[in-house]
């Protein structure tokens, strides 16, 4: 039977989509609190962790198409040499000046037209979503924040990896409480393990981020002490996930040590 004339066709899949959807929904409202909580940030420090090997590998390939092949520059690793200021002495380059004017100007443009909200150093914008958003985050802001995080740093702009992979991930968080329509005391905690999954991973310090998250929130000493489980959680899965793409190694290499 065909539709009236005039009616809106519904458009194939969304009907087995939305049945599935809240199908599971249903499934997990029906789990105790703590432990929904517990599983959600299981999935959410999947994806953060994802999003920290997203961010890491636009940003290495942005530095090795920009700044490198035109400077000679290479972003020095942990436990660099004592010569480095030396040696980034010895480099003279106007392209100093004209690549990290032109990736602001293009990270600029794409934050202003697509997602204003994703400018700034991030973790404000984290902690102001919170607060005063009920942990809100529009979908496209991660993925902005990588792309235009990437384009900044990579370019050499002073900016530094902490504030856009905060962003990113409590992104991720609010992505899955919308997704799931949870309640709002759910959705800012997974807000808060997405941030830690996040930083975890790109800083392969699980336990620093799941305390740095639910802490950052307060100028006084303060935890948002409900968070501090799923927090720890999201940033252990996200690090095991990052560190299947980056095996890590050690940050220092010590002379030999007698006693």
């Amino acid at each position: 039977m065909k539709p009236p004339e005039g009616s809106a066709t519904p458009l194939r899949g969304t009907g087995w989509i939305a049945r599935a959807r809240d199908r599971v929904n249903g499934t997990i409202s029906r789990w105790p609190a703590q432990l929904r909580l517990m599983l959600l940030s299981i999935a959410v420090g999947v994806v953060a962790g994802m999003g920290a090997i997203l961010f890491d590998r636009l940003l290495a390939l942005a530095l090795g198409r920009l700044i490198y092949p035109h400077t000679g520059y290479l972003e020095p690793g942990a436990g660099a040499p004592s010569d480095l200021v030396a040696r980034m002495a010895s480099i003279h380059s106007w392209w100093f000046l004209l690549i990290p004017a032109l990736g602001g100007l293009v990270s600029g443009l794409l934050v202003y037209s697509i997602a204003p909200e994703a400018e700034g150093h991030g973790t404000d914008a984290m902690i102001e979503s919170f607060h005063q958003r009920g942990g809100h985050i529009r979908k496209r802001v991660p993925f902005v924040k990588i792309l235009a995080s990437a384009l900044t740093i990579g370019s050499g702009g002073s900016a530094g990896k902490e504030g856009p992979i905060a962003q990113i991930g409590s992104g991720f968080g609010s992505f899955f409480a919308s997704a799931l329509k949870l309640k709002p005391r759910e959705r800012r905690i997974l807000v808060l393990a997405g941030a830690a999954g996040g930083i975890g991973a790109i800083f392969q310090a699980p336990l620093g981020a799941a305390l740095f998250a639910p802490e950052v929130l307060y100028r006084e000493t303060e935890f948002e002490y409900e968070a501090i489980l799923p927090c720890v959680i999201s940033s252990i899965i996200a690090y095991a996930v990052y560190t299947q793409f980056y095996k890590g190694g050690a940050l220092f290499f010590p002379g030999p040590v007698e006693f």
